[in-house]
């Protein structure tokens, strides 16, 4: 059997190699981290950040349309009405798998000024997702967080280290006296349930 055209595309292949090598080593800030599977999609997956959620900000206008695209389309919008402390607030629930994702809200015919995600798939710019322990991002609940109000009330929130808009609602397990907050000790093992974005700082 003739073999000489295999190892002619191996000897190809191995004089490429150093070239490659050599070519990406004077690259400035090359990683080669970038080069893992895990990095490929993560550039253009939506994020929690500081100015918003995806494409989705403070100017963005609370029409169906506008928030679909600031989604990218992956979800399915339910609009509906409310009120929080006496104001009038419309939302638009974005379902996926029939489970509701994300809570986008606002005043009526106004801007986005809060976005509640509970989709584990959407981590804040900082790292952080569904389930990640109290423990990874505090000592200490006090000058951080507070007892969750509402249908959270059962719920810690803690600002987020790095940002006057997010903040991140923990539970977990706690038998003590209504009203009090859990210990520190306690809080370690809770876990992140809701990503919050703010259009107004805390």
């Amino acid at each position: 059997m003739n073999t000489r055209p295999r190892l002619s595309g191996v000897r190809l292949v191995l004089l490429s190699t150093p070239l490659l090598l050599a070519g990406c080593s004077t690259m400035s800030g090359f990683s080669w981290s970038s080069l893992s599977p895990l990095n490929w999609f993560s550039s253009s997956s939506m994020q929690v950040t500081d100015q918003g959620v995806g494409g989705i900000t403070a100017n963005t206008p609370l029409i169906e349309n506008d928030i679909k695209a600031g989604l990218k389309g992956d979800y399915r919008l339910r609009s509906g009405m409310a009120t929080n402390d006496g104001q009038l607030v419309s939302f638009y629930q974005a379902m996926k798998e029939d489970q509701i994702k994300l809570v986008i809200s606002g005043q009526p015919k106004g801007t986005v000024e809060r976005i509640d995600v509970m989709d584990k798939t959407i981590p804040s710019q900082w790292g952080v997702t569904i389930g990640t322990p109290f423990s990874e991002l505090y000592k200490k609940a006090f000058g951080s967080c507070h007892k969750g109000s509402g249908d959270d009330a059962a719920q810690i929130e803690c600002a987020a280290p790095d940002s006057k808009h997010v903040s991140y609602l923990f539970e977990g397990n706690w038998y003590g006296p209504e009203g009090l907050m859990p210990s520190d000790d306690t809080l370690q093992s809770w876990k992140v349930s809701k990503i919050t974005w703010r259009a107004k700082s805390e």
